[in-house]
């Protein structure tokens, strides 16, 4: 029980200088003893008319005033801007509900971050008059708090959407209801509003004018008990005065509840050197273990043994002199209160000003010392960047349960697997049998070791001992140890029990949709890096020997150097384009299948691994790895017990997406033997049909295709999902099947205008007109929060972030665009003029080209033919995919030619209009390629070549 602090009663009668200061003990009155101890709660308003431009001054006010919570309206903040969210993230937690459309508006809530919270949601009630945000708090009181603010205007439906709203909460809970209800006093006492709000128990805190009008705009409701000391501060920045007040609630017991507060660990504070002999004078010498789980176990428990406590983050700009100012702030806003002078007010006020931008100030150094001092590393580069623009996640509201998750992952899965054969019924066909075989790895050196180590991407998990970052750093004093363990798990055919466990944390796929509904999560699958590092040395040398034996789907990109989704999409999108250059029209669809990775059946893939040649330690290393995995469900601070897994290949893996290509390598014998073709990426896959306009049998076929396809996957364990297989028409010309419709497994699939292909939009007129409009917009949005930023960063660093975020999205899958005219790319050339204004913090009118060659970016066109010219050289010289190579042919000279005529291209020979084929990589690529320079096209290498290349067309479309 806590105890309160004793208060001392005394008259406030003027004491003369002589006088001392003698203390009447028997003028302490003790409170009585309650079981159920108050914590006095302290609130802010403030419509800030823009948090937009004010976010600096908006925390420096909460952290002077000592808020626990802040509540804003009329934020301005639009749904994109994740910049300023960010910022008043920076102190203290942050969360908003942006207006949907249009300017203005917005609310939100400032919170201590030693509160536990979370967002609560009212998409199911339709609510038009006003806007709202509100949360409920489980520490260290239990509150629902409601921001709300009504446009100005008639009051419409404003009362009754208001009875809804306050309907749906707990009659007994604690509320506070506060924001700009735009209702002057006249209005507010004849309007239903309080008389529907003493009804909830909810008594108005009356106060003086709120706005700078004299009005009482700005309103706090709260129950059961008023606020105190209610006070209204005039301030420059806003029309609204700020208003600040006090709460008297009930305490949550410690026992009951706990704060969910964010911590880290300040691995700087580590010394890496004393960390290695910590740990190298705790583990035994290799030889003496006889038993690679307790190897493995022993070592992660040693190294977990050496993290260094959590801590709470620290605010890490706020200075001595910063936190001494504000103490001369609190001091003039207690002198103010206190005599309520003008002259008082403005020097408050004057005050609170400095503060601000004092703040600002030392926010702006603090990160521009720290992006100059990580600006040799790209990592920490990036971790800065995400912390200026990506405000942390708010936890949704919801009743869910760690055993909703682990029912409904485990349920989901199991009712798939019943709809499949039995497990020991195999399909009559798996692989084609390999004379060639695998049955050994090959142990690895310590430098093969360290190279995995420092391969892999530092991702860490909560079941990883340390930081992987700091992991790769001593990665090199306890390599006899990390190559023991690998190689003898390579040898021995056996995977440690340590590395089969997984983490999956649920999250909401879409901030908009309903956090009550478990179907709305997605499962994140969180695998250890040391495991990781094991798994990418199976993977190298499997990889190898499927490579060297020509055991590999060449329709297959996923996850396969030098494969990628650009290379998928042009395969694809070539086969539309001939089609459409000799007048077929043509049928893309895109299967979608269910649990993909999680229902995949391990006697089949065992089986599979064995018609691949896969034979000895090697075959049983993989039924170690596969053998009794799983995983534990994390929710709210809570982990569930572990789940078996029998079926799957785990997501998040180096392995996963390897296994499941050759699981599904039989699929393309079924697709092919219809007439149709195929690509596939991963558990993408995707089947195009051409066909003549005349054609009446489309239909059936594809009809006909799909329920093999359904066939195949049924008796592979896997799950074909027809609600969400999207199918494409592209007409060559004017079309009798422009209405096709499809039906497969009681389901009817219709054509789609759009649909979105590994992150590209493609349209049934491959104008690709959506997918520029969408990329547009979104680097547009990071553009802008971009702007909010600026000022914190110098011209090298906003350089780093605008290539990284913004150069690098118009440069995804850009050879798609090739052969468009220059009208229908100009969107995305707006675009990199604006973020080379951005860089030099240039005016928008700005003339670019200048800026353009000093940045050296090349347009964005020339961007595109620069892309289309680099996968030229790699099929043309390697490496490459196989089908990439073949829409390239060397020209061959059947005598003595001049040197200049030497490595050219041959583009194919098509009896069509140049126009019709202006499209085709097979096409476009000889003849951009046949006008470079002679030098260029003889680069000894890729990196030469791209050197030379992008000389070349700065001279040509820059100079």
């Amino acid at each position: 029980m806590c105890f309160q602090i004793p208060t001392l009663i005394s008259c406030n009668t003027r004491r003369h200088r002589h006088q001392g200061r003698n203390r009447n003990l028997s003028n302490l009155v003790y409170p009585p003893s309650s079981p159920s101890s108050q914590v006095l709660v302290h609130g802010g308003l403030w419509n800030c008319h823009s948090a937009v431009l004010k976010a600096d001054f908006i925390t420096a006010l909460a952290s002077a005033q000592s808020l626990d919570f802040l509540a804003l309206t009329e934020t301005w903040i639009t749904p994109e801007n994740s910049a300023t969210p960010a910022a008043l993230s920076s102190a203290f937690a942050f969360s908003h509900s942006p207006r949907p459309t249009g300017r203005g508006g917005g609310t939100g809530l400032h919170l201590s971050r030693k509160w536990s919270f979370t967002v609560l949601s009212f998409l199911h009630l339709d609510i038009s008059s006003f806007e709202i945000h509100a949360v409920t708090t489980s520490f260290p009181v239990k509150l629902h708090i409601i921001v709300i603010y009504r446009p100005p205007g008639p009051l419409g439906n404003f009362i009754d959407e208001l009875d809804t709203l306050l309907s749906g909460l707990p009659v007994e809970s604690s509320l506070i209801l506060l924001g700009d209800f735009n209702l002057p006093s006249e209005k507010l006492q004849s309007s239903c509003l309080l008389p529907l709000l003493s009804s909830f128990s909810l008594s108005l805190n009356l106060s003086a004018p709120t706005h700078r009008a004299g009005n009482t705009l700005d309103l706090v409701f709260s129950r059961p008990a008023p606020a105190l000391d209610l006070t209204v501060t005039p301030l420059d920045f806003s029309d609204h005065h700020f208003l600040s007040f006090t709460l008297s609630l009930p305490a949550i017991s410690a026992n009951t509840t706990s704060s969910t507060s964010t911590t880290h660990r300040n691995l700087r504070a580590i010394s890496p050197s004393s960390l290695s002999s910590t740990i190298l004078t705790t583990l035994p010498n290799t030889h003496s273990f006889s038993s690679l789980p307790l190897e493995t176990a022993l070592f992660l428990l040693l190294l977990q043994g050496q993290q260094n406590p959590l801590q709470p983050p620290a605010n890490l700009w706020l200075s001595d002199v910063l936190r001494n100012n504000r103490r001369e702030l609190r001091l003039a806003e207690r002198k103010w209160k206190k005599s309520q002078q003008y002259s008082d007010l403005c020097s408050y006020q004057s005050l609170l000003s400095r503060f601000s931008t004092e703040v600002t100030a030392a926010k702006s150094s603090f990160y521009k010392r720290k992006l100059e001092e990580s600006a040799s590393d790209p990592r920490k580069l990036f971790t800065i960047f995400s912390s200026l623009l990506n405000p942390p996640t708010p936890q949704p509201h919801t009743t869910l349960s760690l055993d909703d998750f682990v029912n409904f992952f485990e349920e989901k899965v199991a009712n798939i697997l019943q709809s499949f054969p039995s497990a020991s019924t195999l399909p009559t066909k798996l692989y084609l049998p390999h004379s060639s075989s695998l049955s050994h790895f090959s142990l690895l050196s310590t430098d093969e070791i360290l190279h995995l180590l420092h391969s892999n991407n530092p991702t860490t998990c909560p079941l990883d001992p340390l930081p992987s970052s700091l992991f790769q750093t001593i990665a090199p004093d306890l390599l006899p140890f990390i190559t023991h363990i690998i190689n003898t798990s390579l040898s021995s055919g056996h995977v440690p029990s340590t590395f089969k466990a997984a983490r999956v944390v649920p999250i909401l796929k879409k901030p908009t949709l309903d956090s009550l509904d478990v179907g709305n999560y997605r499962p994140v699958s969180l695998l250890s890096f040391l495991s990781k590092v094991l798994e990418r040395a199976v993977y190298n040398q499997l990889s190898l020997f499927l490579t060297q034996n020509n055991l590999q789907d060449p329709n297959q990109s996923g996850f396969k150097p030098p494969h990628s989704t650009e290379t998928a999409l042009i395969a694809v999108t070539e086969k539309l384009h001939a089609a459409k250059a000799t007048n077929l029209s043509s049928v893309l669809i895109l299967l979608d299948l269910s649990a993909a990775f999680d229902t995949v059946n391990h006697n089949i893939l065992l089986s599979i691994l064995t018609s691949l040649g896969i034979t000895g330690s090697a075959w049983q290393w993989f039924a170690s790895y596969l053998e009794d995995r799983f995983y534990q469900v994390m929710w709210q601070g809570a982990t569930s017990a572990p789940c078996r897994l029998s079926t799957g290949v785990p997501q998040g893996s180096v392995l996963g997406p390897l296994l499941f290509s050759f699981y599904t390598h039989s699929l393309g014998e079924i697709i092919s033997s219809h007439g149709f073709s195929y690509h596939c990426y991963a558990d993408d896959t995707q089947l195009i049909l051409s066909f003549p306009p005349s054609d009446t049998q489309v239909s059936s076929r594809i009809s006909a295709c799909l329920s093999d396809v359904s066939s195949w996957m049924s008796s592979h364990h896997l799950k074909l999902n027809p609600s969400k297989t999207d199918l494409q028409f592209i007409p060559g010309t004017t079309s009798l099947h422009n209405d096709l419709s499809i039906s497969f497994d009681n389901s009817l699939v219709t054509p789609s205008a759009e649909a979105r292909s590994l992150g590209v939009v493609m349209d049934d007129q491959l104008s690709f007109s959506s997918h520029i409009a969408n990329l547009t917009q979104s680097c547009r949005f990071l553009l802008y929060n971009i702007r909010r930023i600026r000022p914190f960063l110098s011209q090298e660093a906003t350089q780093v972030l605008v290539q990284s975020l913004v150069i690098s999205r118009l440069d995804y899958c850009n050879s798609l665009l090739a052969g468009l005219p220059l009208r229908a790319t100009k969107p995305l050339q707006l675009i990199q003029n604006a973020a080379a204004r951005l860089v030099f913090n240039l005016p928008k009118f700005s003339h670019v080209t200048p800026l353009l060659g000093f940045l050296h970016w090349l347009p964005v066109a020339t961007r595109i033919r620069f892309k289309t010219l680099t996968l030229a050289y790699k099929a043309k010289n390697g490496p490459a995919p196989s089908y990439l190579m073949a829409m390239v042919k060397a020209r061959s000279a059947p005598r003595a030619l001049r040197a200049s005529s030497t490595a050219r291209l041959e583009p194919p020979s098509l009896k069509t209009h140049r126009k019709q084929t202006s499209r085709l990589f097979s096409v476009l690529a000889p003849r951009w390629w046949n006008e470079l320079p002679l030098v260029v096209r003889t680069a000894e290498s890729l990196a030469v070549f791209k050197r030379l290349l992008k000389t070349h067309l700065f001279k040509e479309f820059l100079d």
